[in-house]
């Protein structure tokens, strides 16, 4: 990391209510993702590999899972004597207790944890997006534009550009309007919801906001705005690479069948950018003979007697022999029972499917969640 002192604040409080049942007893950068991982590693490694020392973890929606993942940090690195990180959830004062009540009064609330730590630039980050950044590079233009705030943007679908917030620019990148979710978009830069602030800045911002009974204490809804009415130096950095919001049942789907494509940009297996996680020290995965696998990641302690096509299989699962999986997530510790079929499905944790049951097809172009609650389609 530049020499210049970085904290990251990690927004991970987020329910993910489109993820459906998902979501239902964990927060949304907890969901499992890609065979091993859980969403909030992909940010947490960025941090990391990025040489950021200080993150935050502003956490609030059922947090318990989330929190045994991250545990001290020390799969990212950040078990240390200074510095480090830290889980920042709400809490009480002499004013009493509330919840957060939006992504700028969640970084308010915690004004005395960057009051201690007394960084030079605070970066804003959200856990619940799949990508590789390089934190440093948006450091890097930020002190180059000498700006009060950097916004990380992407070029995003132009028939896709409505269900964004849009930035628009100058011919210099600063920002001169922004355009929530437009109807008919200008241009089609994203937000990417990633925030580098000069810390005076911020600080000046956060304290306005909150004094504002009419706000709604939101980044891209108050703060933002308000920043750029009072004409402050606001810029957008493009970023150029993988990005995706798992927003949705079918985004997320998507994004982990992208991880079977050889060309696929995210790049896993890169071993200069590493994406760390939580260690269940399973034992290996068995293959017998009678099995068929191809174009698949298949993690640990799993038992395949069947066939898997085109599908991400996370740890601890059994697949009996006769059954077909085909362009599916299989979370961990679900049994597949012989002679089943499943195809273009979501399958949550410890859900058994019964000897010859049949859950969708290969061609439909519906996604199936299934749940110990039952199925949902999408």
């Amino acid at each position: 990391m530049n020499e210049n002192k970085v904290v990251a604040m990690l927004l991970a409080g987020g329910q993910g209510s489109r993820l459906k049942t998902l979501t239902k007893n964990i927060a949304k950068p907890a969901v499992p993702f890609g065979g091993k991982y859980r969403i909030i590693d992909f940010a947490l490694s960025n941090a990391a590999n990025s040489g950021i020392s200080d993150i935050g973890i502003l956490t609030q929606y059922k947090p318990y899972l989330l929190n045994t993942h991250i545990g001290i940090g020390s799969s990212w690195d950040y078990d240390r004597n200074t510095g480090g990180l830290r889980v920042l959830p709400p809490f009480t004062s002499e004013d009493g207790g509330r919840w957060y009540t939006g992504t700028a009064n969640a970084v308010y609330e915690n004004i005395d944890y960057l009051d201690e730590v007394d960084p030079d630039y605070v970066l804003i980050l959200s856990g619940d997006h799949i990508y590789k950044m390089d934190y440093n590079e948006l450091l890097n233009f930020h002190l180059e534009k000498k700006a009060d705030v950097s916004i990380a943007v992407i070029e995003v679908p132009w028939e896709e550009a409505s269900r964004f917030g849009i930035v628009n620019i100058d011919e210099d990148n600063r920002i001169v309007e922004f355009d929530e979710k437009p109807e008919v978009p200008k241009n089609n830069m994203a937000s990417m919801g990633i925030y580098m602030f000069t810390w005076g800045k911020l600080r000046e911002y956060l304290i306005l906001d909150a004094q504002d009974e009419r706000s709604k204490h939101d980044f891209g809804m108050n703060v933002l705005p308000r920043m750029l009415a009072d004409n402050n130096a606001m810029y957008a950095w493009n970023f150029k690479g993988y990005w995706k919001d798992v927003g949705t049942v079918r985004s997320y789907w998507e994004a982990n069948m992208d991880l079977l494509d050889d060309e696929n940009p995210l790049n896993i297996y890169d071993r200069n950018w590493r994406i760390f996680t939580r260690n269940r020290n399973l034992p290996p995965h068995y293959v017998a003979r009678e099995s068929l696998i191809i174009n698949s990641l298949v993690n640990e302690g799993c038992y395949i007697r069947g066939e898997i096509k085109n599908s991400i299989l996370f740890s601890d699962i059994t697949v009996e022999e006769g059954a077909k999986v085909n362009k599916s997530v299989i979370h961990a510790g679900v049994t597949i029972k012989a002679g089943a079929q499943v195809n273009n499905a979501v399958i949550t944790e410890r859900v058994v499917i019964g000897p010859g049951e049949k859950i969708g097809s290969e061609d439909d172009g519906k996604i199936y969640l299934v749940t110990e609650d039952g199925i949902m389609v999408e």
